[in-house]
């Protein structure tokens, strides 16, 4: 029985390498795409080999459609098929809207939109040429539906994607690729004990921060024929950091 091969883009660390592990470990060859941790990136194809499957390395700054192009002519070279996408790389540049600039703006949607979109186009041409039913995996954010301070091209940016997610999915389901998104909330990547992202733990309904682990396994789920049914939806796992006003109530102490 063939392999199947998976992308994840950022994968080098935090929920990217957690996904990256856990398809490996669901027997998935994996393509670790970095930007500026090509260490972290080999360290994770060690790790996947370390399995029993195939692992690859391939830069790209996803910031650049030409690198995106290259990218999936090195990958479709080496591995001819790519069976699961999981759009995972992002920035977030946190500032106010008052404070924001071009730069901040570019900076953000050139990766978190444009770079996801046309990653997805790729990667859907390629299984539909290879009359693979593929499935591509968004990496959206709880903040596309969520407001949080600082987040004013962030959390827009994400909404597109959530968006893009639904009218992609029409689009290619005559074509049997599912496309599905995954709106983490905060996921505990490291940040340090000081961090001001920290004080939020304690106002979640679940009291805790998600481990990337956890998001990971459900991109797996999504990869997976047991969610074969499942097309333009987007999972959200926040902890309950979206409920509305639950924060507030009384009982909530």
């Amino acid at each position: 029985m063939e392999r199947k091969t998976a992308l994840i883009t950022g994968a080098a660390k935090g929920i990217g390498k957690a996904t990256a592990l856990a398809l490996a470990q669901a027997g998935y060859d994996i393509i670790v795409n970095y930007h500026s941790d090509r260490a972290g990136a080999l360290q994770v194809c060690q790790a996947a080999e370390s399995m029993g499957v195939q692992a690859f390395p391939v830069y790209a700054d996803l910031a650049r459609t030409d690198d995106i192009r290259r990218m999936y002519e090195e990958i479709f070279a080496r591995f001819s098929r790519l069976h699961v996408l999981v759009n995972n790389a992002g920035v977030s540049d946190e500032v106010y809207f008052l404070d924001a600039t071009e730069e901040h703006f570019d900076k953000v949607t050139a990766v978190d939109w444009k770079g996801l979109f046309f990653c997805a186009q790729y990667a859907a041409r390629g299984m539909i040429a290879a009359g693979i039913s593929g499935v591509i995996i968004n990496v959206t954010s709880n903040q596309a539906e969520g407001c949080w301070p600082r987040a004013t091209i962030y959390g827009p940016t994400k909404a597109a994607v959530s968006k893009f997610t639904k009218n992609a999915a029409m689009e290619l389901a005559p074509h049997g690729v599912r496309m599905v998104a995954v709106a983490p909330g905060y996921t505990d990547i490291g940040w340090p004990a000081d961090s001001h992202l920290r004080e939020a733990e304690k106002l979640l309904p679940l009291r805790r921060f998600a481990q990337p682990a956890e998001i990971a396994k459900a991109i797996v789920y999504l990869a997976s024929q047991d969610a074969s049914y499942m097309t333009g939806s987007v999972l959200t796992i926040d902890g309950g950091a979206t409920l509305p006003v639950v924060a507030c109530n009384d009982f909530v102490k």
